[in-house]
């Protein structure tokens, strides 16, 4: 569009200046097709106007044909097309004339929907980019739900958009409305459609329960009809606007608190559309009346995930690792989460019940666990010990017999007693013992004491203690002494065949 004082300029300088099209537009300041159509517009015959040829005369129909075809193409594509029979033009005059040759849509009409009271409720979601929450970054998903007929606003922040933040949502939204509207209009996201032909709907049926638990009934929206539900579309700009830009806040439940400080006082001061005497919250407590009461309990909303535990007793769910008892590890267990608690669960008994925890790379451990695990390694290791000096000092065995009626620690018995055969070796050990069983002593500074008087008498040195790999399957080796009679025997068998 041009001004209209430029608009009589062209027409005076036409009809009584009688200058020719071109001359006007390069006056005028405007291109020549601006010309042409404020003369068309203004009774001047097109054949009357000497328009020059145009090198794209030749494909106009073609033009005309596929734009009448595929409405939606671009002028770039069309450009690329043409000139592949031959046009050779440039593309920004072909835009020119596919812009004023291309179909005039006819801009579509809608309705202003009315709802009753308590009929109808709205909900979407909304990003708002993305948080921090220790090592782990964290979608910011907005969960939205509108009333209708009062407008009230439902505003509630989650680190995604899941089944499980989608279930929460709805769950927040009913307490906070204190009811529930009969419909509740969204759109055709998983959570709420796994599949739609038309009119034929395939629902989550999650959402199904959710929905025959508090008796409301599911109805998406027609695909790429967002205007069907525009007060919820309506409402996320608002909340851009007012609530969430220059907002500061600390953390996800900061937010959350702002967030229905908001609700209760900015989103509900604000005026009532269809009587601007009235505010939203008048006319929420109104629609409260209407609303379906709440049922006796809330509806579960936890996010149901099966796991594979591994060799240590950890539990991976969600970037994090949770402990559990030790006799579950290398099984298949079902993680049961909400926003507040991770719950571990074999079959229907729970195994394990931790604080949820939205940062990466975490153990969130009960110490009860830990400590389970550890007298476990503790008893194993004591007894792979005995097993070891049971082959290694056949003697031992009657040692730890009268040390345990005497009510010794015999833990540190068998550590003493592995040192001492890693420094002295297997003989030397199995003389001391044998030596100490005589005495009343089951202590293990007397077997030391009696391995020293023996490297004194003869005149040895202190043994140098062997340096062995911290690898259990090193350490607790044992070998067994062998008879070499039998190497005897063949050395003996073959001088005499010399």
């Amino acid at each position: 569009m041009i001004p209209k004082e430029k608009e009589a300029e062209i027409l005076r300088l036409h009809f009584a200046e009688k200058w020719p099209r071109t001359t006007i537009a390069k006056q005028i300041g405007v291109h020549h097709s601006v010309v042409q159509r404020v003369l068309i517009n203004n009774g001047v015959r097109p054949d009357s106007l000497k328009i020059r040829p145009s090198i794209a005369d030749p494909y106009m129909g073609f033009i005309l044909a596929t734009l009448e075809k595929y409405q939606d193409i671009t002028a770039t594509r069309l450009f690329h097309m043409v000139k592949e029979r031959g046009y050779a033009g440039s593309v920004d005059h072909f835009r020119d004339i596919v812009a004023r040759h291309r179909p005039r849509l006819n801009k579509q009409a809608y309705l202003k929907l009315k709802t009753l009271p308590g009929e109808q409720a709205q909900v979407d979601w909304g990003h708002f980019g993305h948080f921090q929450c220790g090592k782990a970054k964290r979608p910011l998903m907005a969960f939205v739900m509108v009333l209708s007929w009062s407008r009230q606003i439902f505003l509630r922040f989650y680190p995604g958009a899941g089944m499980a933040y989608f279930l929460q949502g709805h769950v927040d939204a009913f307490i906070f409305f204190e009811g529930i509207a009969r419909d509740l209009l969204d759109d055709n996201l998983k959570s709420a459609v796994l599949e739609r032909r038309g009119d034929a709907i395939h629902f989550n049926p999650t959402l199904l329960e959710l929905s025959g638990h508090y008796r409301f009934a599911p109805k998406p929206v027609n695909v790429a009809r967002g205007n069907e539900k525009g007060r919820c579309e309506r409402a996320i700009r608002f909340i851009r606007t007012s609530f969430f830009e220059g907002r500061e806040w600390t953390d996800l439940a900061d937010l959350n608190k702002q967030a229905h400080e908001w609700c209760v006082t900015t989103a509900a001061e604000r005026k009532w559309v269809e009587d601007r005497n009235q505010t939203v919250g008048q006319t929420f407590e109104i629609e409260k009346k209407s609303l379906l009461p709440l049922p006796d309990d809330h509806f579960p909303a936890h996010d149901m995930t099966v796991i594979r535990v591994g060799k240590t007793p950890y539990a991976r769910y969600d970037l994090n690792l949770y402990s559990i008892p030790h006799k579950y590890v290398g099984r298949s267990l079902t993680v049961a989460a909400t926003l507040d608690t991770v719950r571990i669960l074999d079959g229907s008994t729970e195994i394990a019940r931790h604080e949820r925890s939205f940062d990466r790379d975490q153990q969130i451990e009960n110490p009860a666990h830990i400590e389970e695990l550890i007298a476990r390694k503790v008893e194993a290791k004591q007894h792979r010990g005995m097993d070891r000096l049971a082959y290694a000092v056949p003697s031992s065995k009657l040692l730890f017999e009268k040390a345990a009626l005497r009510g010794q620690n015999l833990g540190a018995l068998t550590t003493g007693l592995l040192k001492v055969l890693d420094q002295y070796g297997q003989e030397e050990t199995e003389c001391a013992v044998n030596a100490i069983l005589k005495t009343d002593a089951t202590h293990i500074s007397a077997i030391r004491q009696v391995l020293e008087q023996r490297n004194r008498e003869r005149g040895l040195p202190p043994p140098i203690p062997v340096q062995l790999p911290n690898d259990p399957r090193i350490r607790n080796l044992v070998v067994k002494p062998q008879s070499l009679a039998g190497y005897d025997n063949l050395y003996n068998i073959s001088k005499e065949t010399e």
